[in-house]
């Protein structure tokens, strides 16, 4: 585990910028294993009138975490992240309908299966380290499928510009 060293910022290592990028920090980091920060109060694009944002961008923290782990990965190897495209969730549970935007959450990524195309990831979104009674289900959890590829270049293959 390492929880000790200091990681990139979040930004250098997801697609999404500015109000879109919706993780604070890394917390630890494993070859099969990412955990990251969340403050829902950086989710205000997505906040609802009252401030507390809908359980659904839970699969958002998730996404962007597997795109963290994926680019620490990369990094590691001196490669450039792949790009990754979310497919899907299964075995997915809510137990909270919103976060409220004065609870800092943590986001685990585990590493289920697959390396190439499609690949699979175990995640949980908890509240943060100490909020929470031990053995409470998390907040949202479930398996997220991504597909990945080479280059975005590879997506626009076969597209025809004309459309």
């Amino acid at each position: 585990m390492t929880a000790d060293r200091s990681f990139p910022p979040i930004a250098s290592l997801v697609p999404q910028s500015g109000p879109m990028c919706l993780l604070d920090r890394v917390l630890e980091h494993e070859p099969h294993r990412t955990v990251c920060a969340v403050d829902p109060a950086r989710s205000t694009v997505l906040a609802r009138p009252d401030g507390r944002v809908p359980a659904f961008v839970g699969l958002e923290y998730m996404a962007q975490c597997i795109a963290v782990h994926g680019g620490l990965l990369a990094r590691a190897r001196g490669e450039a992240p792949r790009p990754g495209l979310f497919l899907g969730a299964r075995r997915v549970s809510f137990a909270v309908e919103a976060f409220r935007g004065d609870r800092p959450l943590r986001v685990e990524v585990c590493h289920h299966r697959g390396e190439h195309g499609l690949v699979a990831f175990d995640c949980e979104l908890r509240e943060a380290a100490g909020q929470s009674p031990p053995g409470e289900p998390p907040l949202v959890g479930g398996r997220l499928n991504v597909y990945l590829v080479e280059s975005w270049k590879e997506l626009d293959a076969g597209t025809d510009d004309t459309d």
